[in-house]
């Protein structure tokens, strides 16, 4: 069986998202004083989380947003971001395809190695402690070791998109997936869109390596504990 972790992070505040006004993909807009403290708040809060992948859109916002996690992480300074034009797109069929991708790159990395994930640190499988349980409705599933925070995992991937990105795709894992989801999540809070550095985490099993039907499970959606201090509006505008 192959398990990855799946970490998704919307950018932080632009001048047009405090504006509510629509971006799109044609406005290349940087992040505002307010975006650049809901980055580094969204770092800190993922400080100890350990990835192996970091995927990005090519968007500004993004970009600035995915350098201040990393910038904030104590394992992950260093690792190499993978620009892609398909996170900026809201077409659903794309959220389709990069899920794919990525569990193609998961499974390829059990295949190197079985048993034990070779990675692009060359470091075997291993336990990977995240912060959820102190912020979510349910904690992480439990590992084999019955510990909630941690799991094994082939990978580990952070990806860092857009609004309307990010509810396409997971509406795609609900729809199309039967992702289970918390309990106690709302309907509304399932068909909104991520507040600025809204964090939300999957994990993803992919029985004998078979791309045909992959397990979700939602631990986490739109987690914005993180910008409590930051003085934002924390209220998701509709706006990409």
């Amino acid at each position: 069986m192959v398990r990855f972790g799946l970490t998704v992070v919307r950018h932080g505040e632009t001048r047009y998202n405090k504006d509510k006004i629509l971006q799109g993909q044609g406005v290349d807009e940087p992040l505002s004083a307010t975006g650049f403290r809901q980055a580094d708040a969204a770092g800190v809060f993922l400080s100890n989380v350990k990835f192996t992948h970091v995927f990005s859109s090519d968007l500004l916002r993004a970009k600035q947003t995915c350098a201040a996690i990393l910038g904030k992480n104590k394992f992950c300074r260093d690792l190499e971001v993978k620009y892609d034009a398909r996170l900026r797109e809201r077409v659903r069929e794309r959220a389709r395809d990069f899920f794919e991708f990525l569990c193609q790159l998961a499974v390829g990395l059990e295949q190197k190695e079985p048993g034990a994930s070779s990675r692009s640190s060359g470091t075997p499988k291993e336990q990977f402690v995240f912060p959820w349980t102190n912020h979510c409705s349910e904690g992480e599933p439990s590992s084999e070791g019955g510990e909630s925070s941690k799991l094994l995992l082939d990978a580990n991937i952070l990806v860092v998109s857009h609004g309307a990105y990010m509810r396409n795709w997971i509406g795609y894992f609900v729809s199309d997936l039967n992702c289970t989801l918390p309990a106690n999540l709302t309907k509304s809070q399932l068909s909104s869109v991520s507040p600025n550095t809204g964090v939300s985490h999957f994990v993803v099993k992919l029985e004998n390596g078979s791309l045909s039907k992959p397990e979700i499970a939602c631990v986490c959606l739109n987690q914005d504990s993180h910008l409590v201090d930051v003085g934002a509006e924390c209220v998701a505008s509709k706006v990409f």
